[in-house]
């Protein structure tokens, strides 16, 4: 009976598991990501390497055809174009292992995911102060309180 290895708990453990002619460009793509995003926390999240910064940024995977990179930013009409001559769906795209990996793409799309976490953990700090402001205002008069006026 064959015993199910345990998932990797670094991302060197994930790479150094994989086949060894995928090791050197998952270390590229390592790189790439962390150069596009310099304070993002490296994790493995869902058994494969993922990239936190203001939450979730990216993540990828090597399969036995191709390395999957998610989420995929599809939306982005910039990136919409060279982003279509890879397989994908609304949240991966698939970099095939017998062409080259796009780098300069996979730059452009850690960026653009991290605009867009910025921006959500901006607004979230926006929503927070002003919830802040209101609760600090002067206790607001009691209207249920029968009025009494001093008769002169």
């Amino acid at each position: 009976m064959a015993t199910k290895m345990l998932p990797a708990k670094t991302v060197d453990a994930y790479i150094k598991r994989c086949p060894v002619k995928v090791q050197a460009t998952l270390q590229k793509l390592r790189m790439t990501i962390k150069a596009a995003a310099p304070g993002a926390k490296e994790v493995i999240s869902y058994s494969i390497p993922g990239y936190r910064q203001h939450g979730m940024l990216v993540f990828f995977a090597a399969w036995q055809n191709h390395i999957s990179f998610y989420p995929a930013p599809w939306e982005a009409a910039s990136l919409r174009e060279k982003m279509s001559a890879y397989k994908g769906s609304k949240g991966t795209i698939q970099f095939p292992l017998d062409q080259p990996l796009p780098f300069s793409l996979v730059t452009k799309m850690v960026k653009y995911r991290l605009r867009q976490n910025q921006e959500r953990a901006n607004a979230k700090k926006t929503v927070g102060k002003k919830d802040a402001s209101t609760s600090k205002t002067k206790k607001p008069i009691n209207t249920s309180a029968p009025v009494t006026k001093k008769l002169k």
